[in-house]
């Protein structure tokens, strides 16, 4: 059994060795340890493997050396700008008063700027919070002062404001509960590890997940607005595309007065969705609820505890019943990708579906040897589909289907219509990539994939629906 421990540790010598020997003497091995003093000279990520009894004891005996973060604490960080004039011992009476009300520094950035001031931004550790407004009222009477929030762009990257605020306001943005925000805190922590072990700089990585998050949050409850449209099959045939702004399209299929879902979006926008799912198809509640899965991504596959039957090809079915096991997905199996998928999944308030409800699509083959191989076929109703799954360019176990009696090709992922996105789907898509360096999994694949759905594609007009983007007419001279 594996726990990871956010532990607040004093500032001296040894108080990493204490933590260590309450482990060793439980025989609890430590699988990951991050920490950063320059960072946040507080702060330590363990990660621990034992049994539950072990780790239970842990817990009891962490607590009483004082090392659990206690999380109704008033411990925070202020950012404070303090305007004082340049000349020699300026900032001492500052420092003075600091000390005066026992706060500790934990940040300081000063840079003359060719003026008679500076500005001297400090961060302050304050064990009580009650008494900000004390110290704010006396410094102002020695200088101008001004609270700052935290921003990544002024290059401030103390790990108590950025743990304590970034991570808070993240789960604001969201809505989500104490326990979501405790697990995205360790997501958060374990994306800097892995930024920091391969020397690459956090700022543009963590502006990304802020302004993702800001995107899903100023989409929620009234300001959610698809563009919904309607395509005419046949007679009796017809297929509604919802494109919300952050996430996939989910499909509708409505043919001969029978439903087929394809695809889902954001478990985030599960009510939103619900009431644009409703005016679609009146009697979504009183129907069996059917859906299918091009793939086993977040954002395809948020709203599936909804449905009662879903249909997926063997890899799909096999990544969805490792995530209901509490096992890595494809995405997460990629180190890189890890921290930045769990933290999407936090966000979005994913959960994982029970494996009772999946039903396989196709044959299972086990070397896939060209970009698309067809596995089956899939009909419903007036539709019938050849089933191809590609090689994992994008996803491992990623299906499109192609009906050539109606010219219809259902893409996914692989085929999308770039050309076809809105604004808010264009600045959502925009994100992907610089959190996972790339939205698929073999971008050169990838390619050839989508060559081989064109490739397969016969002669007359045809109408693409791919995941993201409005429909794309198609046409294929003789």
């Amino acid at each position: 059994m594996k726990k990871t421990y956010v532990t607040s540790m004093p500032n001296h010598i040894g108080a990493f060795l204490k933590a260590s020997r309450c482990f060793s003497e439980l025989g609890i091995n430590i699988t990951r340890v991050s920490y950063n003093k320059a960072v946040d000279s507080h702060t330590l990520f363990i990660d621990a493997e034992g049994t539950e009894e072990q780790l239970n004891k842990a817990d009891t005996e962490l607590e009483k050396i004082g090392y659990l973060r206690n999380n109704t604490s008033k411990t925070s960080i202020v950012l404070i700008e303090f305007c004082l004039e340049d000349k020699p011992g300026s900032v001492v009476n500052i420092l003075t008063l600091i000390n005066d009300f026992n706060f500790n520094i934990s940040y300081i950035s000063s840079q003359e700027n060719g003026t008679d001031h500076q500005y001297f931004k400090m961060g302050l550790y304050v064990e009580d919070a009650d008494k900000i407004t004390e110290f704010l009222a006396e410094a102002e009477k020695l200088c101008r002062v001004r609270v700052i929030n935290y921003n990544s762009s002024e290059k401030v990257y103390d790990n108590s404001i950025f743990y304590n605020t970034y991570v808070m306001g993240l789960s604001q943005t969201m809505g989500l509960s104490e326990k979501v925000s405790r697990e995205l805190l360790v997501h958060v922590n374990l994306a800097m590890q892995t930024l920091d072990e391969q020397g690459l700089s956090p700022y543009r990585t963590f502006d990304s997940i802020s302004k993702f998050a800001e995107l899903l949050g100023a989409c929620k409850g009234s300001s959610f607005m698809p563009r919904v449209s309607n395509h005419k099959i046949s007679a009796d045939t017809e297929i509604v595309l919802i494109e919300p702004p952050c996430g996939s399209n989910t499909i509708i299929i409505k043919s001969n007065g029978k439903v087929l879902f394809v695809d889902s979006g954001y478990a985030c926008y599960s009510d939103e969705m619900s009431e644009v799912i409703r005016k679609v198809v009146p009697d979504f509640d009183k129907i069996k609820k059917t859906i299918l899965v091009t793939h086993a991504d977040v954002d395809h596959c948020g709203l599936l505890p909804l449905f009662d039957e879903i249909i997926a090809s063997s890899r799909t079915a096999l990544c969805l019943k490792n995530e209901y096991l509490g096992n890595d997905g494809y995405r997460e199996k990629n180190p890189l990708h890890k921290p930045y998928i769990n933290i999407c999944k936090a966000l979005t308030s994913y959960k994982a579906v029970e494996p009772d409800k999946i039903t396989i699509l196709g044959n299972d083959i086990k070397n896939l040897t060209k970009p698309l191989t067809q596995i089956g076929f899939f009909d419903f109703e007036e539709l019938h589909f050849e089933v191809y799954e590609g090689k994992g360019g994008h996803l491992p176990g990623e299906i499109v289907l192609i009906d050539y009696s109606k010219h219809i090709a259902i893409t996914g992922d692989i085929y999308i219509n770039l050309h076809g996105l809105t604004p808010e789907q264009a600045e959502y898509n925009q994100y992907a990539p610089i959190l996972m360096t790339s939205v698929d999994t073999d971008p050169a694949l990838c390619s050839e994939e989508r060559k081989a759905i064109i490739g397969r594609l016969g002669v007359g007009k045809w109408q693409i629906f791919g995941a993201h983007g409005f429909k794309q007419d198609y046409s294929v001279n003789s």
